[in-house]
Parts: C-alpha cells; sequence; structure tokens
C-alpha cells in the first residue's frame, strides 16, 4: 500500500440521532477525515447478500478500505479434529463474505495452547492454515493479548514466513497486555517493527494491518479496551514509530471512543 489508512472497527458512535448501517458508515467515516472500516464477523457473518451491494457501492463510491474481523469461535488446535475443521469452515465463511465487498484482509486470532505444548500448538495450527484454499482475501493473524492464547509476535512471524497466504496483524495494545504494560517507549514499539523488518522485510511493514486502543490489563493480560488517553498506551510514541520506519497499510483503532480515537491518531500522525 502507498500509505497509512486509519479506520474504526464496527459501527462509529455517531450521534444519538443517526443509526448507521455499513454502507451509511462509511460514507460517513469518509467525510469525517476516515480512511478504513473493519465488519465484526466475530458471533455472524453480517456481509450477505441482501446488503453486498449496497456497501461495495459505496467502498468504491468513496474510494474506501474494509477488512473484517473473523469468529470468536475459531481454534485450529481444538482438541477435536471436528473442531478444527469447523474453525477452518468459519475462516473460510468469513473470507468469501469479505470478498464480495472487495475486502483484502481477515483477521483472527489462530486458537489457543490447551494441554499441547508451544511448539506442538505451532505445527497443528501450521498445518491447519497450510489447508485453507487462497482466493484473494489475506488471512492475518492477530497477536494476542493473554499468555493462554496462542499469538506471540514470534509464533506469527514465522507462520507468515512459512504460508504465503498468510500476513499479520499487530494488536499493539495486546502485546502491551500480553507482557504487563511493556509498550511505555518510542524505543519499545521501534523494537516490535525492527523484529518484522528483519524477519519479513520491508514488505511487511508497508502492507501492515494494526490494532490499538488503550488497554486495561493485570498479571494474566488483556482485561478491557480503554480510551487512549485513559490509559498508559503511549499513543505518541506509537505514532512517532509507524512514521520512522516507513510503515503503510491500515491502523484500526478499537477504543471505546472509536472514530473521535481513530482521529486523534490520524491527526498527531499528520503533525510529524
Amino acid at each position: 500500500m502507498d500509505t497509512l489508512l486509519f479506520g474504526i472497527s464496527g459501527l462509529p458512535i455517531g450521534d444519538t440521532n443517526t443509526k448507521y448501517n455499513y454502507a451509511t458508515e462509511i460514507k460517513y467515516l469518509k467525510s469525517i477525515g476516515l480512511d478504513a472500516m473493519e465488519f465484526p464477523f466475530v458471533r455472524s457473518v453480517n456481509i450477505t447478500d441482501k446488503n453486498k451491494d449496497n456497501v461495495l457501492k459505496e467502498k468504491i463510491d468513496n474510494d474506501f478500505y474494509v477488512s473484517a474481523h473473523g469468529s470468536y469461535f475459531i481454534n485450529l488446535n481444538a482438541d477435536e479434529v471436528e473442531k478444527q475443521k469447523q474453525s477452518l469452515e468459519r475462516i473460510l465463511k468469513g473470507a468469501e463474505a469479505l470478498q464480495k465487498v472487495e475486502g483484502r484482509s481477515l483477521i483472527f486470532h489462530p486458537g489457543f495452547y490447551l494441554k499441547d505444548s508451544k511448539e506442538e500448538t505451532l505445527e497443528t495450527i501450521k498445518e491447519n492454515l497450510l489447508s485453507l484454499p487462497y482466493f484473494g482475501v489475506d488471512y492475518r493473524l492477530e497477536t494476542t493479548g493473554k499468555g493462554t492464547q496462542f499469538g506471540s509476535l514470534e509464533e506469527l512471524v514465522y507462520l507468515c514466513k512459512e504460508i504465503p497466504s498468510c500476513k499479520l496483524c499487530i494488536d499493539f495494545s495486546h502485546i502491551h497486555a500480553r507482557y504487563g504494560g511493556c509498550l511505555k517507549t518510542y524505543e519499545d514499539f521501534a523494537k516490535v517493527l525492527k523484529y518484522i523488518k528483519d524477519n519479513l522485510g520491508m514488505e511487511a511493514l508497508e502492507d501492515l494491518h494494526m490494532h490499538a486502543s488503550g488497554i486495561n490489563y493485570g498479571p494474566k493480560g488483556e482485561k478491557n479496551h480503554l480510551p487512549f488517553e485513559e490509559s498508559d498506551f503511549n499513543y505518541k510514541a506509537f505514532m512517532e514509530a509507524l512514521k520512522d520506519y516507513g510503515v503503510k497499510g491500515c491502523l484500526i483503532c478499537e477504543s471505546p471512543l472509536l472514530e473521535k480515537d481513530a482521529l486523534l491518531l490520524k491527526n498527531y500522525y499528520n503533525t510529524l
């Protein structure tokens, strides 16, 4: 991609008098200066034959970027093989719906360690991901916010090296929470970006999908999202590192303030 896009996850806050659907949301977000949105397929796939044409028209007319977050009910390391197959089916269902509106990135959490070692989990998930057909929708593997969840930066970079259809979704807030508030300074953010560049090349930084928000966390990791200015997430250092490392792609805000905080990020980024 040739720039860094800013957007939100789900429907905007807007004002109390307006009820949005995905088509009207795109028009609204574009009008306030945002560039992207992420459909929440987390409990059901809600791009259907009924709404896809209107959504696609607004996407094209507004030169808008769309992605989707896949089902929460995915575990490619489930104990039962049947549950692994169901997880693959959910991923495919999300990718097929996203393709109908010319979206490129389906984001999901690959799974849990359960009783397996980290090495065993990695190989099982890798085998399942390799079985997914590729038809133009990138499978974006998201870093996770708890130590019990598969999805460290190192694990996901390894999978992206091994599987051409897989790319990264770096949730910086999840990384921050997973390791007890580890992203405090510019150098902390730069270390993550350098690791990606060193292992996947500059092309990975130039097509990077990201999530961010303020976040509440404890000894076991992520608890809940917060507005940036009510948290210890150093969004200014984050923006500065993205700028200096030439990061392009899409940054989705998951703060409770949604478009307000997305614009907070974009406006600060544009001052750099």
